[in-house]
């Protein structure tokens, strides 16, 4: 591990250790952002880890992006606790690569400085992960544009100030389906936007919500990148998206299994350790062994994006495997617990709940397989 990537784990588990599994389990129950926590990784420096240190940021990698979120979920936060920083650290990447100077200078501090949140709104009812299929509008009217249209499975919008979002300015074309799209950073304006918050099984902490956006009028300062570029500026989000996800994932099932391997020591059952039984050890040795293997794969696609060099494949891999590995480790630590996994003061029940998202989102398994048979092995495109 390299200095600098050692140093960003050490200062965030400090911070991380002022928060206990009793403040995630009670965000949990009440569906409470956990504001104190943001705010003190926003005043450690934290948000602006991978952003240009002129505009505030540390000039950091993903590498060291990926090492900050995987210490958060694996000091118990879990997801909880990563997805509510997660779209300020990998959201502004598009502007960081294709926004002017001015934008930059504009949009980023802020965010850095915890006095905007943005979330991303790429998702779409009909469209699912059917990127090309966007229906929602943005008009040219004047010196602007007029967004109208739906958005899915937006992450923090309740308390964002702005979002990305990926609208249509041109009509669909079946021989180019990419093109067409543009990147905005607009204002989540109340009159024209609506938020419905959307009720789930885990990481009740952090909203997830549809957005009903009506007229909503954006500048030309306020696109980033060319018209009709939007979707080459979401790639510079996407990759790290995935990698982020995926250190959340290994992250969180590492806290898993941490906590079964602890209470396989201390659970004594017919006069031993339940954890000297193999039938304990070998689920428990196997897992760690997948998040093992999972991790090489994460720091292998952030140190492709951090030279520049193409990572799509590797991204992608890492997300799977750890989505794979973290769900069998947090479903291994609720059953080595018996009974008790099932119970709310253990946490792992909490874990296995969460484990279930880098499972579905931001892609599917089955699509980002049919990806890696189409890109590292060659085979037909069937998507």
């Amino acid at each position: 591990m390299s200095g600098q990537r050692e140093a960003v784990v050490e200062g965030v588990a400090r911070i991380c250790a002022r928060f206990d599994a009793a403040y995630w389990r009670k965000a949990d129950e009440t569906a409470a952002f956990p504001e104190e926590f943001v705010r003190a990784l926003t005043d450690a420096g934290y948000l602006g880890i991978a952003m240009p240190p002129d505009v505030g940021g540390a000039g950091l990698g993903a590498t060291e992006a990926a090492a900050m979120m995987q210490a958060i979920a694996r000091s118990g936060a879990g997801f909880s606790g990563a997805s509510a920083v997660h779209m300020n650290i990998f959201a502004p990447m598009p502007i960081a690569v294709f926004g002017t100077q001015a934008q930059k200078q504009r949009f980023l501090p802020p965010l850095i400085k915890g006095e905007d949140r943005t979330c991303f709104a790429v998702t779409e009812p009909d469209a699912g992960l059917e990127t090309a299929r966007i229906k929602t509008q943005a008009v040219r009217d004047g010196d602007g544009y007029v967004i109208s249209g739906r958005k899915i499975w937006t992450s923090a919008a309740q308390r964002a100030t702005r979002a990305l979002i990926v609208a249509r300015t041109s009509p669909y074309d079946e021989a180019r389906p990419l093109e067409g799209l543009t990147l905005f950073y607009a204002p989540l304006t109340p009159a024209h936007v609506e938020i419905r918050e959307i009720h789930k099984m885990g990481r009740a902490a952090v909203d997830s919500n549809m957005l009903f956006i009506d007229g909503l009028r954006v500048s030309d300062d306020e696109r980033i990148g060319a018209e009709g570029d939007g979707f080459k500026c979401l790639l510079h989000g996407l990759n790290p998206e995935r990698i982020l996800i995926a250190a959340e994932a290994v992250g969180l099932g590492r806290a898993a299994l941490s906590k079964a391997a602890a209470y396989a020591n201390e659970r004594v059952v017919f006069g031993r350790p339940i954890g000297q039984n193999q039938a304990i050890q070998h689920p428990l040795a196997k897992a760690w062994a997948q998040l093992e293997a999972a991790d090489l794969m994460v720091f292998k696609a952030a140190a492709l994006y951090d030279a520049g060099l193409p990572c799509g494949v590797e991204a992608n891999a890492a997300k799977y495997l750890a989505a794979e590995a973290a769900y069998e480790a947090c479903e291994t630590a609720v059953m080595v617990h018996g009974g008790m996994g099932y119970a709310k003061e253990y946490d792992v029940e909490r874990y296995l709940r969460e484990a279930m998202i880098p499972r579905i989102a931001p892609v599917s398994r089955e699509l980002i397989l049919s990806f890696i048979a189409e890109k590292a092995l060659g085979l037909p495109k069937s998507y």
